[in-house]
């Protein structure tokens, strides 16, 4: 089976919501772990705006990329800049993908702009994950 980590900064937003769409997306087909440079927590909003849709983020933790030292990954798919360049290398050879995620745990305003902020986001990570699992695991959606 396929492993797939998805990678950025804190593990709190960006790729809590790629580690759901992604198990989402391919039902069973492939390990899904995320993980960051640093662990900042789970985003309460994260986990609201997947729950909008039917995707269950509550039990999931934010983890430190080190944990994950010993799983030889097929993918590594970083979704911020600064866990781009602060990548560990991985001797697995994974094949790595890069797209950089607004954080939208950096959105100012009230908090239903707030709010806009996370679901803008969820819905670009959503619409990339979708493409990811189609292109690598030839799954139809």
């Amino acid at each position: 089976m396929k492993k797939v980590l998805v990678l950025c900064t804190g593990n709190s937003c960006r790729s809590q919501l790629a580690e759901g769409f992604l198990r989402y997306f391919a039902g069973g087909q492939a390990e899904i772990y995320s993980a960051g440079i640093e662990t900042h927590g789970v985003n309460p909003r994260a986990v609201k705006v997947m729950d909008e849709i039917g995707i269950d983020l509550s039990a999931h933790t934010s983890n430190h990329v080190d944990e994950y030292a010993h799983i030889n990954f097929d993918y590594v798919i970083t979704v911020c800049d600064n866990a781009k360049e602060s990548c560990p290398y991985f001797p697995s050879g994974a094949i790595k993908y890069h797209y950089n995620f607004p954080d939208p745990a950096k959105a100012s305003g009230t908090a239903d702009e707030i709010m806009l902020e996370f679901r803008k986001v969820r819905d670009m990570i959503s619409d990339y994950c979708s493409a990811f699992v189609k292109e690598n695991f030839n799954r139809k959606l």
